[in-house]
């Protein structure tokens, strides 16, 4: 399990006690937090030429997002308590081999059950390298200087989903839809290499021995927390609609507007951009308004933008931009949601920031999985099944907010009763009193 939080560990703004990690480091880390989207939006664009050449209809293929998502969800749960008995490195250094073998089976898949199949063994690994890779970071630094090379890295996560569809797009036009496949067995050889040109962030001396049913019935613990379930829904609410704009675009853009592959990467990236914006003025505003405040904003926004997502997806008032605009204007709402629910979860418990960290990210991945599936379930050949399904996402993640306004009010004072967890010893400590 994550070390648990100190007071120390925040005033701290250099790096630890280890040697300062220089660029190579880095680079490393940041080929790793790219797994989260690369492995997904580069193929995006080749969708509706996987469902011809596999002979699969549009709902089939859409599974294998979330097949995906069911691999990366519930894989992310198990590399946290692994790593931190057997080491970061060769943790990472099994998923990618694992990623490196999903990724060829689904290049040799001969149909899309097959491909289902090997998208799950393909994010299995992928989960190691995002998960771990904050854990690494938590390894080589602390307190401000922490924070500082996160912000970097989830920078990166910004550009991948910027680049990948535009790129999937030119690598479908010119060498079909398998060598996308190829590209990313290549990507995670390359990865695998680099791994092993730097050190082990956590030495023997600082593992434990902590079975994994012990790590996952704290799992248990949390989910019981009222407060913690409310920024888990306004996440995970908002993360199935992403998933179902994720899983829905290619076929609503490409095959019912006859948008170009590699016009609909540039349409995707309009979202990225509106995501990474979204992202810098909530940096600034937050401090001024307080994450509740911001978070509720974000969330009035999802919810409107996803309903008239759902008005025109059904009248097809507007076409194609009628389309993407409230689409843009629901994926721009990510800035205000994603870091502010994480970010009050994490307070609420910060002695366990590691497990919240875990579960948050399964819970997201988790409800990814709802958001495309049921895009997929209920492909008619229109935009329609996305649209209403984005609505009840952006819906239900307004009303998750329910559940904070107890204890917050959201009066722009942040109030957080104090409550007893177990420790390791048995022991009663206060945790989360803000």
């Amino acid at each position: 399990m994550p070390t648990p939080h100190h007071p120390k560990a925040q005033k701290g703004g250099g790096a630890s006690a280890s040697a300062t990690p220089g660029w190579r480091v880095l680079a490393v880390l940041s080929m790793l937090m790219g797994f989260a989207s690369i492995s997904t939006d580069l193929y995006l664009p080749a969708m509706p030429m996987m469902s011809h050449s596999l002979h699969a209809n549009e709902g089939l293929v859409d599974l294998t997002i979330s097949a995906y998502l069911i691999g990366f969800s519930l894989g992310q749960l198990l590399w946290g308590p692994i790593s931190d008995r057997y080491g970061r490195r060769s943790s990472v250094a099994i998923g990618l081999v694992l990623f490196v073998i999903g990724s060829a089976g689904c290049a040799l898949s001969g149909s899309a059950l097959a491909m289902i199949g090997w998208r799950v063994v393909q994010a299995l690994g992928a989960c190691a390298s995002v998960a771990l890779s904050r854990a690494m970071v938590r390894d080589l630094y602390e307190g401000a200087r922490a924070a500082q090379m996160l912000s970097i890295l989830i920078t990166v996560m910004g550009i991948a989903p910027l680049v990948g569809p535009l790129v999937g797009g030119q690598i479908v036009a010119l060498a079909g839809w398998r060598a996308i496949f190829w590209t990313l067995v290549g990507i995670g050889i390359a990865t695998l290499a680099a791994l092993f040109t730097i050190p082990e962030t956590l030495p023997v001396t600082r593992r434990n021995e902590e079975s994994l049913g012990r790590a996952m019935a704290r799992y248990g613990q949390l989910l019981r927390d009222r407060r913690l379930l409310g920024y888990a829904g306004t996440g995970g609410f908002f993360y199935a609609g992403m998933f179902a704009y994720i899983a829905g675009t290619p076929f609503a853009y490409i095959t019912y507007y006859h948008v170009p592959e590699q016009l609909y990467g540039l349409l995707f990236g309009l979202g990225i951009i509106g995501i990474m914006g979204s992202n810098l003025l909530n940096s600034y505003l937050v401090s001024r308004f307080g994450y509740d405040r911001m978070l509720l904003a974000g969330t009035i926004i999802a919810a409107f933008s996803a309903i008239m997502v759902a008005l025109l997806a059904r009248t097809g008032w507007g076409g194609l931009w009628g389309l993407v605009v409230p689409l843009l204007v629901f994926v721009s709402a990510t800035g205000f949601i994603v870091a502010n629910s994480i970010t009050g979860a994490l307070d609420n418990f910060p002695e366990r920031a590691g497990a919240v960290s875990a579960l948050i990210g399964a819970i997201q991945y988790g409800s990814g999985i709802i958001g495309s599936g049921l895009v997929g379930i209920f492909a008619n050949g229109t935009p329609w099944p996305m649209g209403w399904v984005i609505a009840l996402c952006g819906i239900g993640s307004l009303l998750s907010m329910r559940l904070l306004f107890p204890v917050s009010g959201l009066s722009g004072v942040r109030y957080m009763p104090a409550r007893l967890i177990c420790n390791e010893e048995g022991k009663t400590e206060a945790c989360g009193s803000l």
